[in-house]
């Protein structure tokens, strides 16, 4: 990193005085992976997919997860219907975000936006407790909520990274947070299972031991995340003479264009988010689609299903740390594509897989790089983007809605082959197609300085990095 980029590269007001590595702050930052992973495996992943699946077959009164539903006056498959939901859910999200983390960096206040998302979050999956046939369609509009929740938390929590670890932590902090996710998200599940599992011993119905599985979720989230609130650097606030006449709104929007016009002095960063945007349609969909594909396509046993999501939990931790030394060995965008390569092979197994010993063989596999992937782009992209950055929020915002708007994609177009075809393992075989352009987009990378050198002659680029 060249002298001129330093000097118009100030760390984010009022941050600049966070220390590096604080083992308080870093450990405190990883407890967030642990209470808010609870939600992509009891809610997303595990538990509501199969109780979901229940509720279809009671309102349409068939034997069939797939059959149509009457919601908001549309016959739509169940199965389908949840994908579209998730899709509605990211899509709204990616709409909101960039304007909230743009106002966050503007007005100094990420701590307060990441709480407002994470209780959303937490009280919409407490609010499950409800789901019954005779609220099917307000229990979508709350799992909506849910997922909103807790995808908006996660961008403020990531841009906290840059900020709190020194560049050569970023791979290891990153996979410490996700290992901290499954081990606290499978301890919950445990506990969950154990209520479903052992409901008559306790005198409890298996649908309410169900329902509480969602609020004790809730319960978790908003619980445990009250360490990394206390353990995060406090908001600052909005800096003195930061105001002007225009007020937050403009300015937050100001503040979103400057990352924007950033983005076209750095075709690096362009070329790993396109990478990102395009792979990621497939990795989200299947995590969020895999045990409903299991349940309907091949009739698996509600225990084996979650069976299979606890090992995909465990082996995930082992796939996190492996790739982060991978990467260490052979770089970042290197480990990244073999990663996207082993996915591509998964999109092929899963057309052919059956019950047995083959879809345990690809559960495993699935785990290894499922961590791995996830904790791989996010600490590749906090070593891409402009160091010491007065924007990481915005910044974040950009990852989080290329994210977001991959999943609306990719969960959308799982969603339409399957309701064309009649047959998931189409869609699952379909999503290699963006495998192989995340592979190809992220080949452009091979041998290239990840951070784009900035040059203090440009003058644009050196008055948005300089947030004046």
């Amino acid at each position: 990193m060249s002298d001129a980029t330093a000097a118009v590269t100030p760390p984010e007001v009022g941050f600049e005085n966070i220390p590096k590595d604080d083992k308080r702050i870093t450990r405190g930052w990883t407890f967030y992976d642990w209470a808010n992973s609870v939600y992509p495996l009891v809610i997303t992943s595990s538990i509501f997919p199969i109780y979901w699946g229940a509720m279809v077959k009671q309102v349409t009164g068939t034997d069939s997860g797939k059959s149509p539903v009457d919601f908001l006056g549309f016959q739509v498959p169940g199965s389908s219907l949840l994908t579209y939901a998730i899709s509605v859910a990211f899509l709204l999200i990616a709409l909101i975000s960039p304007f909230l983390t743009s106002l966050a960096d503007f007005s100094g206040r990420k701590k307060l936006f990441m709480q407002i998302f994470c209780y959303l979050g937490a009280a919409s999956c407490a609010a499950l407790f409800f789901f019954t046939p005779d609220t099917f369609t307000a229990s979508t509009f709350i799992f909506i909520s849910a997922t909103v929740g807790f995808s908006g938390s996660i961008v403020f929590y990531n841009s906290y990274l840059p900020l709190i670890a020194s560049e050569e932590k970023y791979d290891s902090l990153s996979a410490r947070g996700f290992s901290m996710g499954y081990v606290g998200s499978v301890l919950l599940l445990v506990i969950c299972l154990g209520l479903i599992m052992g409901h008559d011993k306790i005198g409890l119905e298996e649908g309410f031991a169900t329902r509480l599985a969602f609020l004790l979720t809730g319960l978790w989230w908003a619980g445990f995340a009250q360490i990394p609130f206390f353990t995060l650097p406090t908001d600052p606030g909005r800096p003195a003479g930061a105001a002007d006449d225009s007020g937050w709104l403009l300015n937050g929007f100001r503040e979103l264009g400057k990352v924007w016009d950033q983005l076209k002095h750095l075709p690096n960063l362009k070329r790993f988010l396109l990478a990102y945007f395009t792979y990621n349609m497939g990795v989200q969909t299947v995590m969020y689609v895999a045990t409903i594909f299991g349940d309907e396509e091949l009739k698996l046993e509600s225990s084996a299903l979650i069976l299979t999501i606890l090992l995909l939990q465990l082996v995930g931790i082992l796939g996190a740390y492996l790739f982060a030394k991978l990467s260490e060995r052979i770089g970042n965008t290197r480990a990244l594509s073999w990663s996207v390569f082993i996915w591509m092979l998964i999109c092929v197994a899963g057309y052919y897989v059956q019950a047995g010993w083959s879809f345990y063989a690809l559960a495993s596999v699935i785990g290894l790089t499922m961590g791995a992937i996830q904790s791989l782009s996010r600490s590749t992209y906090s070593k891409i983007i402009p160091e010491n950055t007065p924007n990481t929020a915005a910044f974040f915002s950009f990852f989080d809605v290329t994210e977001k708007l991959s999943i609306v994609i990719g969960t959308a177009v799982f969603g339409v082959i399957a309701q064309i075809t009649g047959s998931m393992r189409n869609s699952i075989l379909s999503l290699i197609v963006f495998f192989v352009l995340g592979l190809i987009f992220l080949l452009t990378l091979r041998g290239k300085k990840l951070r784009d050198e900035v040059h203090g002659a440009d003058s644009k680029l050196a008055e948005g990095l300089s947030g004046n």
